[in-house]
């Protein structure tokens, strides 16, 4: 039996944050197919459960709860853990075996069940793997109530006796209960999959409360406009939980052409992280695709738990497939979301969406701010982590706030109300919606309506593409959150100490270079702001202050406007630091200095603070 030293060693090494508990699993390494898992995963993983079923216990006697895993190797041996020491604890199960993240998530939402457990490291390499855990309103669990459970994860394994405890609950479980869920499985997992196809179709055409056109209209619309415009999309798959779930048959339903590589569940052929090389199968695919069928114009690659997606186009001015940044995607998205508000009849042309918002982490580009500030929406900023971006738009949800789109712009992908997760499909809704609701003799249609509030009617054509909408983005260069750019590798163990070494070297630098950056660059001026979870702390004095959180430096012109930022944060699900540059306008060479002058400061800072 393992003993508890052994167990912290291992824990101490965990990332345990409000995005989950992530950790190396696979008994050869992180880049290991092996199924098996180390032992001291095994009494953690135990103790996960068993603190997860006391939490979920509070709000009813015998709750249930329900289990999903991505197709990583380990993904089993866990569930085979979890599962007894949920009988053990009191409470009743139900084992969908693979699904997707916002399937399981839709799954909750839309049954009985009281929480889930899902059973994914996401992007991270096939050889972790970690808990996501929410109860039934199908969002992870806020940052403060994770946090309890963390402490109660530690303070379960500070006893003496815990491996022998997790083993009595694994020995106990009732066999016939046992047995009941994993016979169980092929029910739970058509009950998931048939929740999550009729929540994906809420979510694409939601209208807001006070929308003159009904959801149903929307959906007519769109599936009209494919009839007149083919449409084709493809997907690689590499192996992961969409495998199995509800993309093909839902795409297709709505008229949509479809095709995919890497299609066998736990087949995965190249990194999991959805951005730069990842996208090149992708690409190939779809120019391939759209060779033998021009109606194919979009593709899109998943990670491991299917949350994540990422998006390569077919670019007529290039005449050739190429790949977006994740900056660019989200991007894409709220243009579209923010143009369907208009088109559904929230507000007519002309006048700002009335208490409208779009919650995004710290990191997101300013181009967000340009295309919200064209339809009169506020944009409102949290730390990085999608617990943290979903509790800051219920937050300003009961301010009264409609908040159609929500996201990680560093990251890609977005989260669309009423889902409370991100979703390839309905990344590849916005865009398809953009495409296909068009502009008619009664109505200007999403296109239109982007072009004319943004003050670039000129840039309308009937016949536009996909490159038209991308080319009508505000431009912005911005450092991709996954290139060697943006991260960094420290040895300060406290941040906030980092970040105040960090403040020295700053103000020290921005003596010797304001006149320079003035004179090249427009940059009169800067603000420190810091993020912590959902709280934003503008004008910050002291950048220690931001702790683990973000810290960002916002340069303005010299009428005050926003113009550029470096910003930075360790990595709350990989031993990383990253750092971020965001310049407007189309200088290359401006992000370059920018992202370069970060890196020198923040190592000079962490070699101080030694």
């Amino acid at each position: 039996m393992i003993c508890k030293d052994n167990t912290h060693s291992v824990l101490d090494n965990m990332i345990l944050s409000a995005s989950g508990w992530r950790g190396i699993f696979s008994i050869c390494g992180e880049e290991s197919a092996a199924k098996e898992i180390h032992e001291a995963y095994r009494v953690i993983v135990g103790a996960a459960a068993f603190v997860i079923a006391k939490y979920t216990r509070n709000f009813r006697k015998e709750p249930l709860v329900l289990l999903g895993s991505d197709t990583r190797p380990t993904g089993p041996a866990i569930a085979n853990v979890i599962i007894p020491v949920l009988l053990a604890s009191g409470c009743c199960v139900r084992y969908a075996g693979v699904t997707a993240a916002p399937e399981i998530m839709a799954w909750a939402r839309n049954s009985t069940a009281d929480s889930f457990i899902y059973i994914s490291a996401s992007h991270n390499p096939i050889g972790h793997n970690g808990l996501k855990f929410g109860m039934s309103d199908g969002g992870v669990l806020s940052p403060g109530e994770t946090a309890k459970l963390t402490a109660d994860l530690r303070s379960f394994l500070d006893k003496d006796d815990c491996a022998e405890e997790i083993e009595f609950f694994i020995q106990s479980a009732d066999p016939v209960s046992l047995e009941k869920v994993y016979a169980g499985m092929e029910a739970a997992k058509a009950e998931s999959y048939k929740a999550y196809y009729d929540f994906c179709g809420e979510v694409a055409w939601n209208s807001n409360a006070g929308a003159s056109t009904s959801s149903a209209d929307i959906a007519a619309t769109v599936k009209q406009g494919l009839e007149k415009c083919k449409l084709g999309v493809v997907c690689d798959f590499n192996g992961s939980a969409r495998t199995v779930s509800i993309d093909r048959i839902f795409f297709t339903s709505l008229g949509l052409r479809f095709d995919s590589i890497n299609g066998k569940p736990g087949e995965i052929a190249h990194r999991i992280v959805p951005e730069g090389e990842s996208l090149e199968p992708c690409r190939l695919l779809l120019e391939k695709a759209h060779e033998r069928d021009a109606s194919f114009v979009l593709g899109y690659t998943p990670d491991c738990d299917g949350d994540r997606g990422n998006l390569v186009i077919w670019d007529d001015t290039l005449g050739k497939a190429r790949s977006l940044e994740a900056q660019e995607v989200f991007a894409l998205a709220c243009v579209a979301e923010f143009s369907h508000l208009v088109w559904t009849g929230c507000h007519d042309i002309g006048r700002s969406l009335s208490k409208t918002a779009v919650a995004v982490n710290d990191p997101t580009s300013m181009r967000i701010d340009r295309i919200a500030e064209a339809f009169g929406i506020e944009v409102f900023r949290a730390e990085v982590g999608e617990a943290n971006v979903v509790g800051l738009a219920r937050k300003l949800r009961e301010k009264g706030f409609i908040v159609r789109i929500l996201g990680e712009g560093s990251a890609g992908g977005n989260i669309t109300h009423p889902s409370a997760v991100r979703d390839p499909i309905h990344t590849v809704l916005a865009l398809v919606k953009m495409l296909t609701v068009r502009s008619s003799a009664a109505q200007p249609g999403l296109f239109e309506i982007w072009c004319r509030l943004s003050g670039q009617l000129e840039m309308y054509r009937d016949n536009f593409g996909l490159a038209d909408i991308i080319a009508s983005l505000p431009p912005f260069v911005t450092t991709p959150a996954y290139s060697e750019d943006a991260v960094l590798r420290i040895s300060t163990k406290e941040h906030s100490q980092l970040k105040n070494r960090y403040q020295e070297v700053f103000l020290r630098e921005w003596e010797g270079r304001k006149d320079t950056l003035k004179a090249q660059y427009g940059i009169y001026s800067w603000e420190a702001i810091a993020y912590n979870g959902m709280e934003e702390k503008r004008d910050l004095s002291r950048f220690g202050d931001a702790g683990n959180g973000g810290l960002k430096i916002i340069f303005h012109n010299d009428k005050g406007r926003a113009i550029a930022a470096i910003w930075m944060r360790g990595s709350a699900t990989e031993p990383v630091f990253r750092i971020m540059a965001d310049v407007e306008g189309s200088d290359k060479e401006f992000e370059r200095d920018l992202i370069e002058w970060q890196r020198r400061m923040v190592q000079e800072a962490d070699k101080r603070s030694e």
